[in-house]
């Protein structure tokens, strides 16, 4: 499956943005899907995760001011971010996996595909 993230850009701390994945190439409903993130000079981590059966899984951190949903008739993974602070500046990429159990999903090693990213970008 290919994958392609958008909705990057530069935000006022405070805002908010919705980040979009494009998925094709193979059946998405068959794939659990996630948001990671990577800033500058730090590894990638987990935001989010969102199941083939329609379940949501969140960070800790990340719980409160993100929010993953999809759309399978679109083939689509979304990511709502409110209320935006300039630590959320990072490189925002979807991935698509297997997943098994919730607390797999921050397991970078399960997912078989990654989008290119999208840069986020938040002023003070």
């Amino acid at each position: 499956v290919q994958l392609q993230a958008f909705g990057g850009g530069l935000v006022q701390a405070g805002g908010s943005l919705r980040l979009f994945c494009a998925a094709s190439g193979r059946t998405f409903n068959n794939y659990d899907m996630a948001w990671f993130r990577q800033a500058s000079g730090n590894e990638r981590e987990f935001v989010a995760g969102a199941s083939r059966s329609g379940g949501t899984t969140y960070a800790d951190s990340m719980k409160g001011r993100f929010t993953i949903s999809r759309d399978n008739a679109k083939n689509a993974v979304y990511l709502q971010i409110d209320n935006l602070k300039p630590e959320d500046t990072a490189v925002y990429y979807c991935a698509a996996g297997h997943i098994p159990r919730n607390w797999l999903y921050v397991d970078q090693h399960r997912y078989a595909y990654w989008g290119q990213g999208t840069l986020v970008t938040v002023s003070s």
